[in-house]
């Protein structure tokens, strides 16, 4: 039974270390793969030391060796044990090592009961507790620091050009600069970006405003969870209205840790607008390439008007005027032992689109999951175990009255 459980163990964790240590997208994680390698190369060892120990007893320390790959396989099926538990969504992994958890530490205990030789047993002993501290260092950095480490942004700049006319002035282009600048030392992929540009009227009050409609600007910010207009002595702000949207950058493409991308944007409005003013916005919907492995391609498989079902959420903002596209992916887990103990997850893309604005948003979940609404602590965990990243930036606005005098 003792050979069995070493045999087995060292099946698993050679299949799990192999995995790790060539497709493991942290240098930790590669690290954490060669020592599964390391301990089913010594079990393996240790399952042929138990059978010299037990039945031929040619080498002297045969009994030694096997003490020591028992050993290492109980320390290793513990702790796969308790990462399957915590992360682990099928039974059949967390039955598994708990079975050779049980049945190593029953090697353990067998191979001790029989007298085993140990030379130098103080250096033996402090061998063990050195491999066994650094083993244990390693299962914390991967599984509990890494995961809530300080999360790096990379940053959105929007930059306006000078406005041009058109050759019978009748019309005006702004150009609009958008850089999605990455200092860190990790990728991101885009799941998903949106550039959107809203038309303000912004009327001007021949006297100052009573302190009553100050108070109603106010209450109109509590309520809003778009733009918010500042309180204003003789501006007269009305609910800004989309003029224009897009994306800015291929969906499922990404950028690496220390680059950059910039592209253009041209906003074309009649010199005869309404609007006073022009507000621009840009978002940025991002995963870390170190958490996740995106399965291209991140194809469109709905929209919100269409008969295709859509989550609850998506359709309750529908109802305010909002419209949404709605693209998916698979992702896989960023280490071997997340992908087998793990249920398949899909990334949804929703880019929204309405008269008073846009704006774009992920979400990882089961198949099947799609519509349930996640709690707070359910949502919370999915953008710590996958780095979903949300990036907005604007309103970066100007005044439309330098270009209209140009009429």
């Amino acid at each position: 039974m003792i050979v069995l459980v070493l045999l087995m163990s060292t099946l698993l964790l050679a299949r799990l270390g192999l995995d790790d240590f060539v497709h493991d997208l942290t240098f930790a994680g590669r690290i954490t793969g060669a020592v599964l390698l390391v301990v089913s190369f010594t079990t393996l060892v240790g399952a042929a030391a138990v059978l010299d120990h037990y039945i031929r007893q040619s080498f002297p320390y045969s009994g030694l060796v096997a003490l020591i790959g028992s050993f290492a396989a109980l320390l290793t099926n513990a702790m796969l044990l308790v990462q399957t538990l915590k992360n682990g969504e099928s039974a059949a992994y967390p039955a598994l090592f708990g079975v050779l958890t049980a049945g190593s530490a029953y090697a353990v205990f067998a191979v001790w009961r029989t007298s085993v030789v140990i030379p130098a047993p103080k250096r033996v002993a402090a061998a063990l507790i050195v491999s066994s501290v650094i083993a244990v260092a390693n299962f914390g950095y991967q599984n509990l620091y890494q995961p809530y480490q300080r999360q790096t942004r990379p940053l959105i700049t929007v930059s306006m050009g000078k406005p041009v006319l058109s050759k019978d002035r009748t019309a005006f282009a702004v150009p609009v600069d958008i850089s999605l600048h990455n200092h860190g030392d990790v990728g991101f992929y885009v799941l998903g970006t949106e550039f959107h540009a809203m038309g303000k009227q912004v009327p001007l009050s021949p006297k100052d405003r009573l302190r009553k409609q100050w108070r109603d600007d106010a209450e109109q910010w509590s309520k809003s969870s778009g733009e918010v207009n500042p309180l204003s002595r003789r501006e007269m702000h009305q609910p800004g209205e989309l003029v224009e949207a897009k994306p800015w950058m291929v969906h499922g493409n990404w950028v690496e840790s220390n680059d950059t991308f910039t592209t253009r944007m041209v906003v074309q409005l009649p010199m005869n607008t309404p609007y006073d003013q022009v507000a621009f916005y840009a978002t940025a919907s991002l995963a870390r390439k170190d958490r996740l492995v995106l399965e291209p391609p991140l194809n469109f498989v709905a929209y919100s008007w269409g008969r295709e079902k859509v989550p609850g959420w998506v359709k309750g903002q529908q109802r305010f005027g909002v419209d949404s596209l709605i693209f998916r992916a698979r992702v896989h887990e960023n280490n071997a032992i997340d992908e087998r103990t793990r249920d398949p997850r899909f990334v949804s893309v929703y880019w929204m689109f309405g008269t008073h604005g846009a704006n774009v948003a992920s979400s990882i979940t089961r198949t099947g999951e799609e519509m349930r609404k996640a709690t707070p602590a359910e949502n919370s965990e999915m953008l710590s175990r996958y780095g979903l990243v949300d990036l907005v930036t604007g309103p970066v606005e100007r005044t439309l009255w330098d270009i209209k005098s140009q009429r």
